[in-house]
């Protein structure tokens, strides 16, 4: 199978970057079913990229019905070991004006009915997630906008709602009240599975609205979201390619380890099916 060992979950676009040589599309398999589309995959700046839009082309996948398993369990299988996630967000801060980029180093998880572990069926793992973004990659995403002209905030809480819908005032005002910078409904359930994965993960959160709670804005809309995400994505564009070629080849962050202390059950009473199912996942940990 083809590999690649950077990865990008986002949306359409991304995939058709400027620079990107030797393309090809392929299906990967994986036990817990399909991921949201085909990958793409192609070399930028000598380093081998897989890209996947998690709501499929044509946005065919509410937030709640992306496979996110499928979705990092394939990236692992591609021998994947970072991921950049380019996300449309709303700001919760005045200061964070639509069209500006966010790179958080926190989450908060209101969703209500996502599988978020490869765990179960036999086998116990725990990893921390004290600090939920891998901070060398966080880095190198802020440091690449910040020299492409791009508009960044560095750190901040990225408040993830089960949605589809947008906030309630009432909703949108009390997570206002908690001190969150951004708001979405994707990025916290791909980044515990990142982390079980033992794949480093980061996000260009690009702000798109103020949600609802801004009195002189208008109300959150999905032509106002579209019309602001899709000036921003030559500019995401651009810092993807910035940063690929500033990730160093080796890791030196806790992100490749993380699973190292994690798994509670020993490997003799994992039931055989489940060794095969997280293979990809466990594999070096069952030798």
């Amino acid at each position: 199978m083809a590999s690649a060992e950077i990865g990008i979950i986002g949306g359409s676009g991304l995939y058709e970057m400027k620079g990107l040589e030797d393309v090809e599309t392929l299906k990967v398999e994986t036990p817990f079913g399909h991921p949201s589309d085909e990958f793409v995959l192609g070399t930028l700046e000598g380093r081998r990229l897989a890209f996947l839009p998690r709501h499929g082309r044509g946005h065919r996948i509410l937030p709640s019905e992306i496979n996110f398993r499928a979705n990092i369990y394939a990236m692992k299988k591609l021998g994947v070991s970072r991921i950049i996630s380019v996300s449309a967000v709303g700001s919760m801060k005045e200061e964070i004006v639509p069209g500006h980029i966010v790179v958080p180093d926190q989450f908060y998880d209101l969703t209500k009915h996502r599988v978020s572990t490869f765990f179960g069926s036999g086998v116990v793992a725990h990893v921390g997630f004290a600090d939920p973004v891998c901070h060398e990659l966080a880095y190198i995403l802020y440091d690449s906008g910040v020299k492409v002209g791009a508009t960044m905030h560095k750190g901040g809480t990225y408040i993830c709602m089960e949605g589809p819908q947008f906030s309630t005032r009432g909703e949108s005002n009390i997570y206002r009240k908690w001190g969150v910078d951004v708001i979405g409904m994707t990025n916290v359930t791909e980044a515990k599975l990142a982390r079980e994965a033992e794949i480093c993960y980061a996000t260009l959160a690009l702000a798109t609205d103020y949600d609802c709670w801004h009195e002189t804005e208008e109300d959150v809309t999905i032509e106002a979201v579209i019309a602001i995400l899709s000036k921003n994505v030559e500019t995401a564009k651009s810092i993807i390619e910035e940063a690929v070629a500033r990730i160093p080849q080796t890791r030196a962050c806790p992100c490749a380890d993380a699973l190292r202390y994690g798994i509670m059950t020993p490997a003799e009473l994992i039931p055989e099916d489940t060794k095969v199912k997280l293979g990809v996942i466990l594999g070096k940990y069952l030798k």
